[in-house]
């Protein structure tokens, strides 16, 4: 493995760390302090690496050229009967880590912008556009609205009583899946959606970039 690889799989991992950390924060906001009681608040991204989703699913995916780079850390702990507002709470809690993959993104395409007039170095224009990739990878995936991504709790909220108990019911069963689900999404993605999703990816990217 290269350096230029090692990169594309570090940035992965901070991105996916800074997502779970979002989470935490937004929950001890709300009023439930599990995830800063747990030592979560933080972006060392020890305390949050899943060895699979965090590195070997990485890995391989990369060396393997499948056009697709995804994985996931271990889940911020949290509590939803502690958060203040039980409407929007989950859902809030949920968005937040894909508002900060957003976030970045939009950080570092402003950086891109900046850097090219000022004719900087070709190696940081390209990692930072690949900061900018990854992380809209990262937030358009994990808003699709199946469980356990991130996506199924800010849809739920705005169904009718009936339906979004069905639907929570759904992802319970889902959620208890594991890692199996993950691997799931992961496998349906890989082999049937990917395409049009990263179409998607890059006309977004581009267009946050200006290319």
């Amino acid at each position: 493995m290269g350096f230029a690889e090692i990169i594309v799989i570090a940035i992965l991992i901070l991105s996916i760390v800074l997502h779970e950390v979002a989470h935490g924060y937004a929950a001890n906001w709300l009023g439930d302090p599990t995830a800063r009681l747990a030592g979560r608040l933080t972006a060392n991204p020890i305390p949050h690496i899943d060895p699979i989703g965090s590195v070997v699913v990485p890995a391989m995916l990369f060396l393997s050229g499948s056009g697709f780079l995804m994985g996931w850390a271990k889940p911020v702990p949290y509590n939803p009967y502690n958060l203040r507002n039980q409407r929007w709470g989950e859902s809030f809690v949920a968005f937040a880590g894909p508002a900060t993959n957003f976030i970045l993104a939009i950080i570092f395409a402003i950086l891109v912008r900046l850097a090219i007039p000022l004719d900087l170095s070709y190696e940081f224009i390209e990692i930072a556009s690949k900061i900018v990739a990854i992380n809209v990878l990262l937030g358009l995936f994990n808003l699709i609205p199946f469980p356990p991504l991130d996506g199924s709790k800010v849809i739920e909220v705005i169904l009718p009583l009936r339906l979004r108990m069905q639907y929570r019911e759904f992802g319970m069963k889902i959620e208890r899946m594991g890692i199996i689900a993950s691997i799931a999404i992961l496998f349906v993605f890989m082999t049937i959606l990917w395409e049009p999703f990263a179409t998607l990816i890059n006309v977004v990217t581009k267009f946050l970039l200006g290319f």
